[in-house]
Formats: structure tokens, C-alpha cells, sequence
């Protein structure tokens, strides 16, 4: 059912492409028939599922990643971080005791909590450390400037100088894209 609301999706998205009296973009994405699929999906009765945590992740292996890193933080901790760090920790403990049916808020609650981290080590670092992270940052930077947004160049200032101070710091990336 749900295969043949997913190929009428498709076709319906088609249609309409051939239909257009401009074709200036060609489709190179399925997502561009997403919102034709949804629709057909919800024509024919039937529910998108979203895929459990059991089908995405093996046993053990979220909860594994979970209290490794939970086990960098506590390593990492400084005077200046102690407290940060170890409620990260702490929380990353009581996260990997949990069923993750639901992988979207747990990626959610995972980007907090490294955010806060972050703040803690960026806040702990020396002017000197985060002039140089900078300094680095324009150097790879500048090829690009031109061909970016002033919006684009903010948040990629934002995410490297980020990453930078977590690297340095020896501190985990909790996305589970880092799993």
C-alpha cells in the first residue's frame, strides 16, 4: 500500500514537470516529489512511518556511544568546566539507560547538551586561543566570501569556531551522526 502511494506520488510530481511550460531546473532529487508522495499517501489511508531506533542503530550500540562520551566529559573536566561537564555527563548517563524509539528528540536533547559544552570551553578558553581559531578560520574562509550570504558566512563562522574549541579541548561531538 504505502510502495503504491509512494510510486503515484512520483508520477503525480512528473505530471506536473512535463506540464510546466518552463523546465529552466531539471529534477535531480526525490524530494522534490515528497509533498506528491505525502499526499497520495494520505489519499490511500495509509500512515508515513517513520523507521524505528531498533532498525537504524544495533543493540547497544547508542547506549555504548552514549557513556563513551559521557566518559571523555568526565576526563575533560577542568576546574573552570567541572560543573558543565559533569551534568553532561551525567545526563549522556541517564540518556543511554533509555529506549530511543524516537531518534529526532534524542538528537534534539544531544545538541543541548553539546551546546552547552561548547559555551563552557569556549568560555575557558584564552583570547589568544580563540584569536588564532579565528585567524584560521578567515585564512579558509577567504577563497569563499564572495560566493556566500552574509547569513552563510555567520553560521559557518559560528559551527567552526565551535568545532575548533571542542577539538582543542579533546571534548566529544554528540550528534549521532558522529556515531
Amino acid at each position: 500500500m504505502q510502495l503504491e502511494a509512494a510510486l503515484k506520488g512520483i508520477d503525480r510530481a512528473f505530471q506536473k514537470w512535463h506540464a510546466r511550460r518552463r523546465k529552466t531546473r531539471l529534477v535531480n532529487s526525490l524530494a522534490y516529489c515528497a509533498q506528491e508522495v505525502l499526499t497520495a499517501a494520505r489519499e490511500s489511508g495509509g500512515q508515513a512511518k517513520r523507521p524505528q531506533a531498533a532498525a537504524v542503530f544495533a543493540a547497544g550500540e547508542l547506549a555504548a556511544y552514549l557513556l563513551r562520551n559521557a566518559a571523555r566529559l568526565r576526563e575533560a573536566a577542568g576546574p573552570a568546566q567541572t560543573r558543565v561537564y559533569l551534568e553532561s555527563a551525567k545526563s549522556l548517563e541517564q540518556l543511554a539507560e533509555r529506549d530511543h524509539a524516537d531518534l529526532e528528540g534524542l538528537e534534539q536533547r544531544l545538541t543541548v547538551i553539546e551546546e552547552r559544552i561548547a559555551a563552557a570551553a569556549i568560555e575557558s578558553s584564552t583570547e589568544e586561543a580563540i584569536l588564532d581559531h579565528r585567524r584560521q578560520m578567515e585564512r579558509q574562509l577567504a577563497p569563499y566570501r564572495r560566493k556566500m550570504s552574509a547569513d552563510q558566512i555567520a553560521m559557518l563562522e559560528k559551527q567552526y569556531l565551535r568545532r575548533r574549541v571542542l577539538e582543542t579541548a579533546g571534548l566529544p561531538r554528540l550528534s549521532l551522526f558522529y556515531l
